[in-house]
């Protein structure tokens, strides 16, 4: 097992990962019945991709001496309608080093090809935006 997850009534539930023992709590959001005073089901989701991008990165860029501590993305969720889900994420990846073009191209291979980014419906559209300082 992964997680243990339970509804704790008012549209919020919590999350333990049975490994470490952390919890995450979730609320509905505030466009759909919430208070919105935690991540949403879907905003969690779309962070997932982001922080799977990141850990894939760096896990795969030691063997090549990519160093990415310090890097960061700004994600956007972008809902669709009939039925309600998630229609984009945009996700602005900023690496606060330079990279040679070699090692650009295998960050943003990297990002766009994570286990999340493969595990989402591929009517989900992932902009992936790299931004190098």
């Amino acid at each position: 097992m992964t997680s243990k997850i339970i509804y704790t009534g008012d549209l919020r539930c919590s999350a333990e990962h049975l490994q470490s023992g952390t919890m995450i709590e979730s609320d509905a959001p505030t466009d759909n019945h919430g208070k919105g005073e935690r991540f949403s089901p879907t905003d969690l989701c779309a962070t997932s991709l982001a922080e799977c991008a990141l850990t894939t990165i760096a896990i795969l860029g030691k063997d090549k001496n990519i160093n990415i501590d310090g890097a960061y993305c700004n994600l956007q969720k972008i809902m669709k309608g009939d039925p309600r889900r998630i229609g984009e994420i945009v996700c602005n990846f900023v690496f606060p080093d330079s990279y040679s073009d070699e090692e650009k191209e295998f960050i943003e291979e990297t990002a766009h090809n994570c286990p999340v980014a493969k595990s989402l419906h591929p009517d989900l559209v992932q902009t992936m935006v790299f931004i190098y300082q």
